[in-house]
């Protein structure tokens, strides 16, 4: 089994970089993904410290790009693309000054289009993304999340196949989400085994899995709401058996409501 790391969703604390670590790894955690799904609360020179104190307590970052930074627009053109593009720009200037490994994103939606003409688009504005980010030296991996509406763009094998396509480009298993869209079908380690050998055969040797997890509540096959740990029907035990079988190693982060949440599932990852 390649290492495991947990960490939260959401940076602990805004005072400094020195107190957010320090919450870090007094709560058990070894990675923390910085959170601008609502926006950018961070600038550069604290990133830079961030990423320094991080690496001094071996914590391992992550960054999610905001909710509107997703790729796979009608066109490639218009205020919502440019304000896209500005958001995954600034997010990868974020990752390579405080040395994150990835930049978490999503893949849009099918606006009326079949899946295949959907997923041709976010492959083109990829392209565009990496060329802006290769100008600036902030050419970072980029990791493209599942999503939780089982009718729309961005199932597991639409992340694999627009990673394989993209070539710098990971899949981000959100297991809540593939919870979700199967109607509750992660209950035993075989489904979570699945899901994994179908994202490690799109990474390159040595990059980890990148794992979101927290228990869902759900409807129809569409994600609703986060839930406390234990109160829906998605547990972590069978993710660590499944996790058990690779060598790669994973980073997990939990997109919990709650502490004691994260805390239950970090402790089911390090059993």
């Amino acid at each position: 089994m390649g290492r495991i790391r947990v960490g939260p969703a959401r940076v602990p604390s805004q005072d400094s970089p020195e107190a957010a670590i320090e919450l870090v790894r007094e709560r058990g955690y070894d990675a923390c993904e910085i959170d601008f799904e609502s926006g950018f609360w961070m600038d550069y020179p604290w990133a830079e410290r961030f990423g320094e104190v991080a690496r001094e307590n071996d914590v391992a970052l992550s960054v999610h790009a905001p909710l509107f930074g997703w790729v796979g627009h009608l066109e490639a053109s218009g205020r919502k693309w440019s304000s896209a593009l500005g958001a995954l720009d600034r997010s990868a200037g974020i990752a390579t000054t405080c040395g994150a490994e990835v930049v978490v994103f999503h893949p849009g939606f099918l606006l009326g289009r079949s899946r295949e003409d959907a997923i041709g688009s976010v492959v083109e504005q990829l392209a565009l993304v990496r060329e802006r980010l290769e100008g600036k030296g902030r050419a970072v991996p980029f990791g493209i999340e599942v999503m939780g509406r089982v009718r729309d763009l961005g199932s597991l094998e639409d992340c694999v196949e627009i990673s394989r396509r993209a070539g710098w480009v990971r899949p981000v298993i959100d297991f809540a989400h593939m919870h979700a869209t199967s109607d509750g079908a992660f209950t035993e380690p075989e489904p979570f085994r699945e899901a994994l050998e179908l994202a490690d055969s799109a990474l390159e040797p040595g990059a980890p899995f990148h794992i979101h997890f927290s228990d869902i509540q759900f409807a129809n096959r569409n994600e609703t709401k986060h839930l406390r740990y234990g109160e829906g029907t998605l547990r972590a035990d069978p993710l660590h058996e499944a996790l058990a079988g690779f060598e790669r190693p994973a980073t997990v982060i939990s997109e919990s409501p709650d502490e004691e949440s994260t805390q239950m599932i970090r402790a089911a990852l390090s059993g």
